[in-house]
């Protein structure tokens, strides 16, 4: 039986838009016209469903190559940041006995919608601020150190390159030593493997779900160290026209260039997780190689609400999620 299934899946060349996200004990999927939230709370289940409203819908230039992938980035990490803080919130602290005097002052003068608001755009902002600061601005400052001794862009540019992947790496592989983190990376795992059972055409059971790879194309993970090796690629370009030894003019044009970069790698991502091929399937490995730190293998639970989370936004006509 479980081999049939394993024989079924890698026939299978369906390739789905669905896409997911691991929550605190839960799982986020997003379908091409709504979202889900699945939460095991200790009272049960909890289900959240959402119709999709996009920004490129009301305003179709959005939509267009390149500029739809920062602006599916930074949608996705709104709607990230509001499905955690939502999961959170089944799973208090039970350290904190009342909310503190500054959450207090802005429930008063916000309002609870509006803090709600203010809390998701500050996580959102400190989240890419993190991000850029970490794999763009960090290595572009520690590069400088030695450029008092490098005579070529080439030089600096390799050297530049080799610690922002020593970060990269470093980040990953901290993260995935968190204790409390590696509950939620079985989570990531199960709703890997749950897409991967609806892409193989197979009924939606956690036997099925079981046998699939924790490993997908389209993950984060991937989308995240693609981001890394497009900077590296675009920069070591554009630093070879420019002052390159001036700090300032390295870190205004790595603010840049980030839409640009962040546009072509949604774009190589599309294609790859679209896709099944010997040429898409090399360009993938590494990022299915980094999924070793971001994903665990989940338990029966974990696929459970996984598979009720993707339930919940495969669309009534039959096709219309196709990649």
């Amino acid at each position: 039986m479980a081999e049939e299934a394993k024989n079924k899946a890698s026939a299978s060349k369906f390739r789905t838009s669905i896409g997911g996200q691991a929550l605190i004990e839960g799982v986020l999927m997003r379908g091409p016209g709504k979202q889900a939230i699945v939460v095991r709370s200790p009272d049960g289940l909890v289900e959240k469903v959402e119709e999709l409203t996009l920004v490129r819908d009301k305003y179709p230039v959005l939509g267009l190559p390149i500029i739809r992938g920062a602006v599916t980035f930074v949608d996705s990490m709104v709607k990230g940041v509001k499905a955690l803080m939502f999961s959170a919130d089944y799973f208090p602290d039970e350290d904190v006995v009342e909310p503190s005097k500054f959450d207090q002052w802005l429930e008063k003068k916000l309002g609870n919608e509006k803090m709600q608001k203010f809390i998701t755009a500050l996580a959102v902002f400190l989240s890419l601020g993190l991000t850029i600061l970490l794999f763009f601005l960090l290595p572009t400052f520690l590069a400088g150190f030695i450029d008092p001794y490098i005579k070529s862009a080439a030089v600096h540019n390799l050297v530049e390159s080799v610690i922002k992947l020593v970060i990269f790496f470093a980040y990953m592989i901290l993260c995935s030593k968190q204790k409390d983190i590696y509950r939620v990376f079985q989570y990531h795992g199960a709703e890997h493997k749950t897409i991967f059972c609806y892409e193989a055409g197979l009924p939606l059971t956690v036997e099925n779900c079981r046998i699939q790879p924790r490993h997908h194309p389209r993950c984060g993970t991937s989308f995240l160290f693609v981001v890394v090796v497009v900077s590296i690629l675009v920069s070591s370009l554009v630093f070879s026209f420019v002052n390159w030894r001036n700090m300032w003019v390295r870190v205004a044009l790595h603010l840049l260039l980030l839409i640009p970069i962040v546009g072509v790698t949604y774009e190589f991502n599309r294609y790859v997780g679209g896709h099944d091929n010997k040429v898409t399937r090399f360009l993938a490995r590494p990022g299915l190689w980094l999924q070793n730190f971001t994903t665990n293998e989940p338990d029966d639970s974990m696929l459970e609400v996984a598979i009720r989370a993707l339930e919940l936004v495969i669309p009534e006509e039959k096709g219309k999620d196709a990649w």
